[in-house]
């Protein structure tokens, strides 16, 4: 698959690294290293980061839905500030957008901005998510690659792709090389949520599921060398 222009989305707890939670230097300078080799090969890159390492809406049980998700809003504007400036280390610009005002840490999101930026070689995150509670960065991530015109997603995750059981708990499960979206959709595999999915689907946008932990693997994927899951949505 040629790719000139690509969304990353990061996993917030693979950027905690082996600590789980909040940053791990290493692990950061590490993925902003491979991102600048990525850019330099002319490919635009656009970032999403979760807020895993921080916080989980979803399972804060003793909040109102709501708040829950705007404080994983704000944990994801958080890992963004710090993953951009991890990439000014490298001599990468970038800009950090947000679908609402905050203050003069980022900018509002605009399209014809951002593409503007991607075309510069400039990095655009997307923080915030959509803006709105009840939807993950999942969601928010299929969404922006599509608004973008992204050739693909790349999902670095803590685990290397997509497995028929968990890994973890079963040694005898089978990683998927390939799956379609109407797949992860049916056998309700939990890769991304089900909105994300049909969003995916309705707009054909590939994802391509890696372990950002494994050595080089932002550059594999982007070089062809990829050996996690591919996520078909023709």
């Amino acid at each position: 698959m040629e790719m000139k222009r690509i969304l990353l989305k990061l996993s917030g707890e693979a950027l905690a690294g082996d600590k789980k939670t909040g940053f791990d230097d290493e692990t950061v300078v590490e993925v902003a290293k491979q991102i600048k080799e990525v850019i330099d090969k002319g490919i635009q890159v656009s970032i999403v980061i979760g807020g895993g390492n921080f916080w989980r809406g979803r399972t804060s049980e003793h909040m109102e839905r709501v708040k829950a998700d705007q404080i994983g809003m704000l944990a994801t504007v958080m890992n963004c500030m710090y993953t951009a400036d991890a990439l000014r280390r490298q001599g990468i610009k970038s800009h950090i957008m947000t679908p609402f005002m905050c203050g003069s840490m980022t900018e509002l999101f605009n399209k014809d901005k951002a593409i503007e930026y991607l075309e510069k070689g400039e990095v655009c995150f997307f923080a915030g998510g959509t803006g709105h509670p009840y939807f993950s960065t999942d969601t928010a991530t299929v969404l922006m690659a599509v608004e973008v015109e992204s050739d693909a997603i790349l999902m670095a995750k803590a685990i290397d792709g997509v497995y028929d059981s968990d890994p973890k708990l079963n040694p005898d499960a089978k990683k998927y090389d390939y799956l379609d979206i109407n797949e992860i959709i049916d056998k309700k595999l939990g890769v991304i949520d089900l909105a994300a999915a049909v969003l995916a689907m309705e707009n054909k946008m590939p994802m391509m599921l890696f372990g950002l932990n494994e050595e080089n693997s932002i550059i594999k994927t982007v070089s062809g060398e990829f050996t996690g899951t591919m996520v078909r949505c023709e």
